[in-house]
């Protein structure tokens, strides 16, 4: 069988129905739909700096053209919306009159959810295919001068893969950049990503019952505590609703895009999302899409909702993305975005439940800390030992810290299970 690896700006000439078959473990954010809807209704570019390409792995036989494997890559002239901070690493760049932009990165745009990166066919070898398709993008990478290449929030079994070995302290002459945009699949060198992981607070569904099992498995105080923070948006008057994306009309998807454009607008940044996004998004996957709106009955306008969040659900997880509001409520942001979120869970049997990067005070309200991980590539001998170092000493911390933060959680001694 001949191999070649194809690399395309786009992914609207592609099967949707190869490329989803790519997927195997039920994340919507990795679907045709989801990855080509944020490129056509303008999310990325010259505006946030995510410039798409596609690494595509073809069989080519003679009779047939088989898509064997995909890699979802961009080059990023920015490390925004990334979430793995590099900040650091891009400054030691410029202190040392070196440019760290472009990078090449393997990411969902916006999103820190964990999920494949390197997207392998179910009757391909798995580990010979991943490394073939991270080996052809590291030449890629240095072909074309870029300082490095990032995998974030892929799988562990990905991470482990990738940095199977660390890599020598080798200098090595830069390749001659290339023209096409045709990369051989020949090479096997890419076990030598170092290796980095940070923490998040995700949800696990301990077959529970109903909302009031989970409340049944925390200790007496805290159970006292998050229902008194339902109690806050019951008393209020908050009705809570949720929907699937499929029943929204356009009139409801444009307060969805004002709700999340309004909490970018409080914090000083730029959303990045278009409203055009929300809609596609709404018509292409609908019931892949959970909206949380809360109304305010007694508002001069009850029938436009004071806040709404916005969640993606994939085969076994829930994802928590975004959140917007008009109106400050007590414990409002508890309620839609994470208690709405395990509900849900309970009573669809969904087994975990990601709501988005950072926040320590999920913990006490059930989320547990987990370890995330990022693969990198980093080109310039110097550096890359220097950035080996440095994630050396950072790896016991990290850990340390997401396993002290456990005592943190809200669950009974006799119930907790990790």
């Amino acid at each position: 069988m001949n191999l070649q690896i194809e690399v395309r700006d786009s992914l609207a000439e592609i099967s949707s129905e190869k490329w989803n078959a790519l997927c195997e473990d039920g994340n919507p954010f990795l679907r045709h739909e989801f990855l080509h809807t944020l490129d056509a209704s303008g999310c990325l570019g010259d505006a946030t700096g995510w410039y798409p390409r596609y690494f595509l792995l073809w069989s080519s036989d003679d009779e047939s053209r088989e898509l064997l494997g995909a890699v979802p890559a961009y080059i990023k002239t920015n490390s925004y919306g990334e979430f793995v901070f590099d900040w650091a690493w891009a400054e030691a760049y410029e202190r040392n009159q070196m440019d760290y932009y472009p990078k090449l990165v393997s990411s969902i745009p916006f999103t820190p959810a964990t999920g494949q990166r390197l997207l392998v066919r179910a009757d391909q070898p798995y580990e010979q295919t991943v490394l073939l398709m991270a080996g052809a993008i590291r030449q890629f990478a240095e072909s074309q001068r870029f300082s490095g290449v990032h995998y974030l929030f892929l799988t562990e079994r990905e991470s482990r893969l990738l940095s199977a070995r660390e890599p020598a302290p080798a200098s090595r002459e830069q390749e001659k950049p290339a023209d096409d945009d045709t990369v051989s699949a020949s090479t096997n060198i890419a076990d030598d990503h170092l290796r980095r992981i940070d923490c998040q607070y995700h949800w696990h569904n301990d077959s529970y019952s109903d909302f009031d099992d989970f409340l049944s498995r925390c200790t007496s105080r805290r159970r006292k505590t998050i229902r008194r923070e339902r109690r806050h948006v019951s008393d209020a008057g908050i009705r809570l609703e949720q929907r699937s994306g499929s029943s929204l009309s356009d009139a409801e998807w444009h307060w969805v895009h004002q709700f999340y454009a309004s909490t970018f607008d409080r914090k000083w940044g730029n959303p990045s999302l278009t409203q055009a996004f929300f809609e596609t998004i709404g018509d292409k996957m609908g019931d892949q899409v959970l909206i949380v709106f809360a109304y305010d009955d007694s508002d001069e306008e009850p029938e436009w909702p004071v806040a709404c969040s916005i969640m993606f659900v994939g085969t076994h997880t829930l994802y928590g993305r975004f959140w917007g509001c008009r109106k400050e409520f007590n414990s409002l942001h508890f309620e839609a975005c994470y208690y709405q979120g395990i509900e849900f869970c309970i009573a669809r049997g969904i087994q975990n439940f990601e709501p988005g990067a950072q926040g320590e005070h999920k913990i006490t309200r059930g989320f547990v800390p987990s370890i995330t991980h990022s693969a990198h590539y980093i080109q310039h001998p110097a550096f890359r030992d220097a950035i080996a170092a440095f994630l050396s000493e950072e790896r016991p911390h990290v850990e340390q810290r997401c396993a002290g933060l456990t005592n943190l959680l809200p669950f009974k001694a006799e119930t907790l299970s990790l």
